[in-house]
């Protein structure tokens, strides 16, 4: 088997750190002598972890895109790393930090200056499913008979992935963070966050920025942070309040039980220190609540339904491990408008046909979406590419309702999309196509291309078309350690 290795780098700016690793994948070819090379990941070496910066900020808007640009520049130099050795990685910017002002122009800013990489403003949702499989929990959901969900709790958010075998089936987000309340070593409250004040607020606690307070009412706040966010997961009942700490939308659906739940994040690490932080000094050692939240958390850990774990992973759970890519050949039978290509670094949605009736059909379409919106690309004319997957449509009339169903979803959740993106598993994009574009006319351009397996997480590049209408699709797939 054909084999070979290249350097990826991950670089995460979060809420209260920014933190860059170098990878070294090995690929492995797994297709025949006579198919175009597909290559899998055989092996990760974790070649460098860079130390973790706290985040630069200009403002409480702004991220200081100058300052991280100088403090990658540093790592690069450090370890002697130069952007013609860099083949692939990506650069995600996530929590609270993800809401700034330029946030995206900072993601695209330093993806330019660092190689060939995959780049996202991470929201809450597709922050989650990184770090659930950055610490483990989806390669531990393989082997355990159950649910494991995996929180990644760092300076302004708690990010949960729920997955069962191998797979994602769910996420939340909740205003849970230990930058939420800052503060100093006399105690004085130097800032709220908007969230948490709505829920001190309805709770009758006096807590606003200026004001000294007490390390017993801290304590009490960091306790009733931890155990309202535990006691919704274990599906128990929480105080109304509690809705203001619930990012985003609530969950569409009923999220499921857990059986093993796991940490990580820099609450994480700070919970392996058994100290119990008592005086304000110990409390405000890094200027907010974290030490009391990981201490609260480990206190709390033997009360309720589900077994609490540590990740292996802890505060870089989230820094993506590498990109790996591979290269295919969409076939001669496509629906493409030339003039819209190429298009960079797509994120998949997936979705599965199998010939289920329409109202089955419908709603698991729009429940995909629903989710493809959380992580998509709002500002992009093709903000995802749809993958199909599933049955062979072999009726005219399966076929109608299938593109009708994508068509009414996808404008339903992408309202301002210019383009939709549909790559089929089996040979039927030109149908496909067709009737997509017979149906929204000039609202949309179409780009439907098959032959192409794609996986949820993956991102993907499609070409120009080369001689015969076959279009070069780049597949990238995150790894991670």
């Amino acid at each position: 088997m054909d084999e070979l290795s290249f350097t990826s780098v991950g670089i995460d700016i979060g809420t209260s750190t920014t933190k860059l690793i170098v990878s070294r994948l090995r690929l492995g070819r797994v297709s025949g002598a006579f198919h175009l090379p597909r290559y899998e990941i055989v092996e990760r070496e974790l070649h460098y972890a860079s130390p973790i910066y706290s985040t630069p900020l200009l403002s409480q808007d702004e991220i200081d895109m100058d300052e991280v640009a100088r403090i990658l520049r540093r790592e690069y130099d450090h370890i002697g790393l130069s952007l013609s050795e860099v083949k692939s990685g990506a650069v995600i910017i996530t929590g609270e930090t993800a809401t700034k002002t330029n946030a995206r122009r900072v993601v695209h800013y330093l993806a330019e200056r660092s190689g060939d990489f995959v780049v996202a403003a991470a929201g809450a949702d597709l922050e989650g499913l990184l770090a659930g499989k950055g610490s483990g929990a989806e390669q531990r959901s393989r082997d355990f008979p159950g649910v494991v969900a995996n929180v990644d709790i760092g300076g302004g958010t708690a990010n949960v992935a729920y997955f069962r075998a191998g797979r994602a089936i769910g996420t939340v987000t909740f205003h849970v963070g230990g930058r939420l309340i800052r503060l100093d070593e006399q105690g004085h409250v130097h800032s709220v966050s908007p969230h948490m004040l709505k829920w001190l607020q309805e709770r009758q606690i006096p807590l606003a920025a200026g004001r000294k307070t007490t390390p017993d009412q801290f304590r009490a706040i960091a306790s009733a942070m931890c155990s309202e966010m535990l006691a919704y997961l274990a599906k128990e009942p929480v105080d109304p309040s509690f809705r203001h700490l619930i990012a985003g939308l609530p969950p569409a659906g009923p999220l499921p039980g857990i059986d093993e739940l796991m940490i990580s994040g820099g609450i994480s690490t700070l919970m392996a220190n058994r100290e119990v932080p008592e005086s304000m000094d110990a409390i405000s050692r890094y200027g907010d609540i974290g030490p009391l939240l990981a201490c609260s958390l480990r206190q709390q850990a033997d009360k309720w339904p589900f077994r609490i774990v540590t990740s292996d992973q802890t505060v870089r759970a989230t820094v993506i491990g590498a990109g790996m890519q591979s290269v295919e050949i969409s076939g001669s039978t496509v629906h493409i408008d030339p003039s819209v290509l190429p298009l960079r670094n797509l994120p998949v949605l997936h979705l599965e046909y199998t010939g289920m009736p329409i109202e089955d059909w419908s709603r698991a379409a729009d429940e995909a979406m629903l989710e493809a919106s959380r992580y998509a690309l709002p500002e992009a004319e093709a903000p995802c590419a749809i993958a199909l997957s599933g049955e062979v449509i072999h009726s005219y009339a399966a076929m109608q309702m299938v593109a009708q169903t994508l068509l009414d979803t996808f404008t339903a959740h992408f309202s301002s999309a210019k383009m939709m993106v549909v790559v089929c598993e089996h040979d039927m994009a030109k149908a496909l196509g067709q009737a997509l574009s017979i149906r929204c006319g000039k609202r949309l351009g179409i780009v439907c291309i098959d032959q192409i397996r794609v996986e949820r997480g993956d991102y993907i590049d499609i070409g120009e078309p080369l001689p015969g209408f076959l279009v070069p699709v780049v597949i990238k797939t995150l790894a991670f350690s």
